[in-house]
């Protein structure tokens, strides 16, 4: 008798729990703990100092942000508050949550800053040993743009250095994914483990064009742990394919019920949602 097992859908909160509590926030990342992620997905980018700093864009959004002087952050110079010029403490005073976010209406809204790396790590493993939660994956997303070394981050090598310092103090790279748009800075975590140089961590390839399967793999040049993309651009066949090529499939950012159920039935190996009490019972 062949034996049936169930598998068993790694549910990642997208940058905590966008729809319901401030990004990217500590209380986000609590939050989803309590509704039962497997992993928690966040951003990160870096500051005048060289903190990483936990954050979808290098610089003040201005949907969500509050000036230190307690005005909102306009459209018109919320690129000009650019972190890689700022120092930590002067990122810190920003608050990210008490005007909410008009396009989640759900959203809590309440006081927040975006925090450094290592005190979500700190933070979310003292909160798992308070409440005796099963331990849980990061997927730590590194925000990386060409046209954007020098200017509003560092050059992969630099970026990717900065990142695993925070890592190997604090978490087993074993429960660490690194995903990233950017396929130069994935082509350097897979040289530097490849050499010996960096523990190995899983790393997962974002993806939000038409290109194929293929084409993706041939422009990174080798095969990822995970391929990672929007989720319209699955369907069965597509699953079927990047699973025969040795990938797992984690598509983003999925947040109607009926549309997790679809991909659940089409064998994805979990979702990215922006409100994991949606999947629930998944």
């Amino acid at each position: 008798m062949g034996q049936t097992t169930t598998k068993v859908l790694d549910i990642q909160g997208h940058r905590g729990c966008r729809g319901l509590m401030p990004e990217n926030t500590i209380p986000a990342f609590r939050k989803a703990l309590d509704l039962g992620v497997t992993t928690l997905e966040l951003d990160v980018v870096i500051s005048n100092d060289q903190q990483v700093v936990v954050s979808h864009e290098p610089y003040f959004n201005a949907d969500i942000t509050t000036a230190p002087d307690g005005t909102p952050v306009s459209r018109q110079n919320q690129k000009e508050l650019n972190i890689y010029r700022m120092d930590y403490n002067d990122v810190k005073r920003y608050d990210v949550g008490l005007r909410g976010n008009v396009n989640y209406p759900e959203q809590q809204k309440q006081a927040a800053y975006k925090p450094l790396l290592k005190e979500v790590f700190d933070s979310m493993e003292a909160y798992r040993k308070t409440n005796n939660l099963p331990e849980f994956g990061y997927n730590i997303e590194i925000k990386s743009e060409p046209d954007q070394y020098g200017i509003s981050q560092p050059a992969p090598a630099a970026f990717s250095d900065l990142v695993l310092a925070i890592i190997k103090e604090h978490i087993s790279p074993d429960r660490i994914t690194i995903q990233s748009f950017d396929f130069a800075v994935l082509k350097h975590w897979k040289q530097q483990i490849d050499a010996g140089k960096y523990p190995k961590i899983k790393l997962a390839a974002l993806v939000a064009d038409l290109k194929s399967v293929d084409t993706h793999l041939k422009d990174l040049g080798f095969i990822p742990d995970i391929y990672s993309p929007y989720f319209r651009l699955l369907g069965q066949e597509k699953v079927n394919r990047i699973h025969q090529k040795g990938m797992k499939v984690i598509p983003w950012t999925v947040n109607n019920a009926g549309e997790m159920q679809k991909l659940k039935g089409w064998g994805v190996d979990g979702i990215i949602t922006d409100y994991p009490d949606r999947a629930k019972g998944l």
